[in-house]
Protein backbone atom coordinates (compact mmCIF):
# COMPACT_ATOMS: atom_id res chain seq x y z
CA UNK A 1 0.00 0.00 0.00
CA UNK A 2 1.44 2.92 -0.78
CA UNK A 3 -0.12 6.76 0.32
CA UNK A 4 0.70 10.26 -0.59
CA UNK A 5 1.05 12.98 2.16
CA UNK A 6 1.65 16.35 1.79
CA UNK A 7 3.94 17.65 4.72
CA UNK A 8 4.11 21.45 4.99
CA UNK A 9 7.66 22.93 6.32
CA UNK A 10 7.71 24.78 9.45
CA UNK A 11 9.74 28.17 9.08
CA UNK A 12 9.56 31.55 10.25
CA UNK A 13 8.90 33.95 7.45
CA UNK A 14 12.82 35.82 7.63
CA UNK A 15 14.06 31.71 7.09
CA UNK A 16 15.71 30.35 3.75
CA UNK A 17 15.87 26.54 3.74
CA UNK A 18 17.44 23.96 1.61
CA UNK A 19 15.83 20.56 0.76
CA UNK A 20 17.81 17.62 -0.40
CA UNK A 21 18.89 13.58 -0.40
CA UNK A 22 22.38 12.64 0.46
CA UNK A 23 23.66 8.90 1.08
CA UNK A 24 25.95 8.78 4.05
CA UNK A 25 26.33 9.39 7.68
CA UNK A 26 29.03 12.08 7.20
CA UNK A 27 26.00 14.34 5.63
CA UNK A 28 25.94 16.68 8.71
CA UNK A 29 29.48 17.52 9.43
CA UNK A 30 29.96 17.99 5.44
CA UNK A 31 26.80 20.60 4.80
CA UNK A 32 28.28 22.18 8.11
CA UNK A 33 31.68 22.90 7.14
CA UNK A 34 30.24 23.81 3.34
CA UNK A 35 28.69 26.48 5.36
CA UNK A 36 30.53 28.13 7.89
CA UNK A 37 33.47 28.22 5.10
CA UNK A 38 30.84 30.17 2.44
CA UNK A 39 29.16 32.83 4.62
CA UNK A 40 30.96 33.69 7.70
CA UNK A 41 28.29 34.78 10.36
CA UNK A 42 26.07 32.41 8.65
CA UNK A 43 23.32 31.00 11.17
CA UNK A 44 21.77 27.48 10.72
CA UNK A 45 20.36 24.24 11.59
CA UNK A 46 20.27 21.18 9.93
CA UNK A 47 18.91 17.69 9.96
CA UNK A 48 19.56 14.41 7.91
CA UNK A 49 17.50 11.45 7.91
CA UNK A 50 19.27 8.41 8.01
CA UNK A 51 17.64 5.57 6.45
CA UNK A 52 19.63 2.36 7.70
CA UNK A 53 21.30 1.42 10.71
CA UNK A 54 19.94 2.91 13.62
CA UNK A 55 17.81 5.33 11.40
CA UNK A 56 18.64 8.02 13.09
CA UNK A 57 17.97 12.21 12.06
CA UNK A 58 21.59 13.17 12.82
CA UNK A 59 21.74 17.06 13.20
CA UNK A 60 23.96 20.20 13.30
CA UNK A 61 23.92 23.78 13.46
CA UNK A 62 24.79 26.97 15.07
CA UNK A 63 21.72 28.34 16.22
CA UNK A 64 19.92 26.37 18.62
CA UNK A 65 16.28 27.22 17.46
CA UNK A 66 16.51 26.43 13.89
CA UNK A 67 18.63 22.99 14.77
CA UNK A 68 15.51 22.42 16.93
CA UNK A 69 13.17 23.44 14.01
CA UNK A 70 15.65 21.54 11.14
CA UNK A 71 15.20 17.69 13.35
CA UNK A 72 10.91 19.01 14.01
CA UNK A 73 10.45 19.27 10.04
CA UNK A 74 12.71 16.22 9.17
CA UNK A 75 10.75 14.23 11.39
CA UNK A 76 7.81 15.59 9.90
CA UNK A 77 9.31 14.80 5.99
CA UNK A 78 10.42 11.27 7.37
CA UNK A 79 11.83 10.28 4.29
CA UNK A 80 15.25 8.02 4.31
CA UNK A 81 18.27 10.16 3.42
CA UNK A 82 16.44 13.30 3.22
CA UNK A 83 18.24 16.57 4.63
CA UNK A 84 16.87 19.76 5.98
CA UNK A 85 18.76 23.25 6.49
CA UNK A 86 16.89 26.36 7.48
CA UNK A 87 19.48 29.63 7.15
CA UNK A 88 19.40 32.86 8.33
CA UNK A 89 22.04 35.75 7.66
CA UNK A 90 22.32 33.97 4.11
CA UNK A 91 20.71 33.41 1.40
CA UNK A 92 20.66 29.56 -0.09
CA UNK A 93 22.58 31.63 -3.58
CA UNK A 94 25.56 32.04 -1.42
CA UNK A 95 26.00 28.19 -0.36
CA UNK A 96 24.11 26.09 -3.01
CA UNK A 97 27.25 25.17 -4.85
CA UNK A 98 29.14 24.26 -1.94
CA UNK A 99 26.33 21.82 -0.83
CA UNK A 100 25.48 20.40 -4.72
CA UNK A 101 29.41 19.81 -4.61
CA UNK A 102 29.65 17.90 -1.46
CA UNK A 103 30.04 14.27 -2.45
CA UNK A 104 27.46 12.26 -1.12
CA UNK A 105 24.74 15.00 -1.72
CA UNK A 106 22.23 13.18 -4.67
CA UNK A 107 19.62 15.86 -5.15
CA UNK A 108 18.19 19.23 -3.94
CA UNK A 109 14.62 19.36 -4.13
CA UNK A 110 14.05 22.77 -3.36
CA UNK A 111 16.10 26.12 -1.67
CA UNK A 112 13.73 28.92 -1.57
CA UNK A 113 11.78 31.22 1.20
CA UNK A 114 8.89 30.57 0.14
CA UNK A 115 6.49 28.47 2.09
CA UNK A 116 6.87 24.92 0.86
CA UNK A 117 4.94 21.79 1.00
CA UNK A 118 6.60 18.30 0.47
CA UNK A 119 4.94 15.09 -1.76
CA UNK A 120 5.82 12.24 -0.18
CA UNK A 121 5.13 9.09 -1.09
CA UNK A 122 4.81 6.70 2.18
CA UNK A 123 4.92 2.82 2.12
CA UNK A 124 5.17 0.34 5.35
CA UNK A 125 8.66 0.43 5.07
CA UNK A 126 9.40 3.63 4.49
CA UNK A 127 9.07 7.44 3.29
CA UNK A 128 10.11 9.22 -0.20
CA UNK A 129 10.07 12.68 -1.72
CA UNK A 130 8.46 13.13 -4.77
CA UNK A 131 8.46 16.70 -5.60
CA UNK A 132 7.96 19.89 -3.72
CA UNK A 133 5.52 22.89 -3.99
CA UNK A 134 7.74 25.94 -3.88
CA UNK A 135 5.11 29.03 -2.97
CA UNK A 136 2.49 30.21 -5.06
CA UNK A 137 1.27 29.92 -8.49
CA UNK A 138 1.93 32.92 -11.28
CA UNK A 139 -0.24 35.74 -11.04
CA UNK A 140 0.60 36.85 -14.86
CA UNK A 141 3.46 38.31 -16.67
CA UNK A 142 5.62 40.71 -15.63
CA UNK A 143 5.52 44.24 -16.91
CA UNK A 144 7.99 47.05 -17.54
CA UNK A 145 6.93 48.73 -13.66
CA UNK A 146 7.72 44.81 -12.52
CA UNK A 147 10.86 45.14 -14.60
CA UNK A 148 11.84 48.14 -12.86
CA UNK A 149 10.83 46.80 -9.47
CA UNK A 150 12.85 43.66 -10.00
CA UNK A 151 15.95 45.18 -10.77
CA UNK A 152 16.12 47.68 -8.13
CA UNK A 153 15.28 44.96 -5.95
CA UNK A 154 18.59 43.01 -6.91
CA UNK A 155 20.30 45.88 -6.38
CA UNK A 156 18.76 46.94 -2.87
CA UNK A 157 20.21 43.18 -1.21
CA UNK A 158 23.30 43.74 -3.35
CA UNK A 159 23.03 41.00 -6.12
CA UNK A 160 23.88 43.53 -8.75
CA UNK A 161 25.47 46.77 -9.55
Amino acid sequence: MLELKLVEVKKPEDVNIILGQSHFIKTVEDIYEALVNNVPGIKFGLAFAESSGACKVRSEGNDANLKSLAIENCLNISAGHSFIILLKNAYPINVLNAVKNIPEVCTIYCATSNPVKVIIADSPDGCGILGVIDGLRPKGVENASDVAWRKEFLRSIGYKL
